[in-house]
């Protein structure tokens, strides 16, 4: 099989990657190991930041968030894309973005947030500080020790299981090919291009854009290339369906938490808590994490100690040290593209697929990654 442009991983990236480039008439094939979307794509909690993670502000300090605050811009750009791909695409996608609250309650809290929010600010990220007052005003569902938050307007959550398979068949529609249950057993350059050998069968390509996620860094070995690039056991809860109770994404700046409501009233409830990676390499949920997690929700969200939870699941997400993107083309390797955004691959994956495609139709980026991709 020949095909001009490879694109390596079935998650929200590559399909939207697939996407962008059908509908600039590339012929593009893409392939997946599993099915579309089973992976960290599909398995997240559908949450769209723009914010800085606030335990990493914490731990890793407010000149690292400076060092990351460009590649808030991609976040920002991303998240206005959100609001018209239902359209562009044709399927609802849940979208919803009623704001971010995170919440304080102590004034040390406080403090870093605003500390945070001031860097924010500077690059585009609108920040609101509220008060206790304010804050009942706005979110009378949360604990009575909270004493103040910092709220960002444009964050919020969309559907996981709708928008890889939107952007997919969008692809299909524009004449892509998507090639599923398809590994990777080889890759190395050819005469013009690159060589694939697949579980499947050969696959010849002008360019390959590597967008498979966590299994990006064994793809990128393939060629001799080493990316700073791990993959991170995650877990996340959902609830029974509730009362309409939480419009927000709400955070806590007490402990590790996302929580948010999705529209048949569960309650997705995450944060960065590890999963258990047993000794096959099968993922499993960690009790202990999976305590540690239901309680700072109930502590933030009282309410929600009455709710039942009714399954938790795990991913494995890909992680950078720095946080930064992995964005463009390897440097030796012409042709071959890396598509990553770490931690927050979801709700980037919009903008992410947008420059990707930019680059590989050999144009500059409609957005600089000068100080954003680890790429440079």
């Amino acid at each position: 099989m020949k095909t001009d442009v490879l694109v390596i991983g079935g998650g929200i990236a590559g399909a939207a990657t697939a996407y962008y480039l059908a509908g600039e008439g590339v012929e593009v094939t893409l392939v997946e190991t599993h099915d579309l979307n089973t992976q960290a794509s599909g398995a997240n909690a559908g949450s769209i930041h723009v914010q800085v993670q606030h335990p990493e502000f914490v731990s890793l300090g407010p000149d690292w968030a400076r060092a990351y605050g460009p590649t808030l811009r991609l976040l920002v750009e991303s998240q206005k894309m959100w609001l018209d791909l239902g359209a562009e695409l044709g399927v609802d996608l849940d979208v919803r973005l009623a704001g971010g609250l995170l919440v304080a309650t102590t004034e040390e809290e406080m403090r870093q947030i605003e500390a945070k929010a001031a860097i924010e600010r500077g690059f585009g990220v609108p920040i609101e500080i509220l008060d206790r007052e304010s804050l009942r005003a706005k979110a009378p569902y949360l604990a009575d020790n909270a004493i103040g938050a910092g709220f960002c307007p444009t964050e919020g959550k969309a559907n996981p299981l709708k928008a890889t398979p939107a952007f997919a068949a969008a692809a299909e529609r524009l004449g892509a090919t998507i090639l599923t249950k398809t590994r990777i057993l080889s890759l190395e350059a050819a005469p013009g291009g690159y060589s694939v050998q697949t579980s499947t069968g050969p696959i010849t390509a002008r360019r390959v854009v590597n967008a498979a996620g966590a299994a990006a860094a064994d793809i990128a070995a393939m060629l001799g290339v080493s990316i700073d690039l791990q993959g991170v056991p995650l877990q996340v809860t959902v609830t029974e369906p509730v009362a309409p109770l939480i419009p927000h994404l709400v955070y806590s700046a007490a402990g590790k938490l996302s929580l948010k409501q999705a529209l048949n009233g569960s309650c997705l409830i995450g944060g960065g808590w590890r999963a258990r990676r047993l000794d096959d390499g099968r993922l499993v949920t960690n009790p202990a994490h999976l305590t540690g997690n239901m309680i700072n929700a109930a502590r933030v969200v009282p309410a929600l100690a009455q709710a039942r939870a009714l399954r938790s699941w795990t991913a494995t997400v890909n992680g950078t040290d720095d946080w930064r993107p992995i964005i463009g083309e390897v440097p030796g390797h012409r042709g071959f593209f890396l598509s990553l955004f770490p931690w927050v691959g979801f709700s980037a994956g919009p903008i992410t697929a947008r420059l990707t495609a930019d680059l590989v139709m050999g144009r500059p980026p409609r957005m600089s990654l000068e100080g954003v991709s680890a790429l440079g």
